[in-house]
């Protein structure tokens, strides 16, 4: 999979290794412009200053849960997906539908959401 050299990711994401390791998986296909937030208040403040094409949400975030900024997300028609140790479990049933890639994934596994999450309809 190439996405679009201008394609934005915003990657929330609280443990630096692990999102340093995703921004080089959206740099091999592709993708130039991701924004990483540690936190529930540096993803709520980027997403003051930019629209992302797209969005990684760590469902816990140093105790915290990420579902504000989701909401957000929704609120401005923004596809997103969770990130997750522990699968779909801890999240609330109103984010049901979400896709949520569990950790630790690969690039394969990073695709394929993002063409599901992607995709029209």
């Amino acid at each position: 999979m190439k996405i679009d050299s201008e394609f934005r990711v915003l990657v929330v994401e609280d443990e630096a290794l692990i999102s340093m390791l995703i921004e080089d998986m959206l740099a091999d296909i592709g993708c130039n412009y991701v924004e990483v937030a540690p936190s529930v208040e540096a993803a709520l403040d980027a997403l003051t200053r930019t629209k992302p094409d797209f969005a990684m949400l760590d469902i816990n975030l140093n105790g915290k849960r990420s579902f504000p900024i989701a909401d957000v997300l929704i609120s401005r028609a923004i596809p997103f997906i969770f990130l997750s140790g522990y699968g779909p479990r801890g999240l609330d049933q109103c984010y049901a539908g979400t896709k949520v890639l569990q950790k630790p994934f690969q690039l394969g596994d990073l695709e394929s959401c993002l063409e599901d999450a992607l995709a029209p309809g």
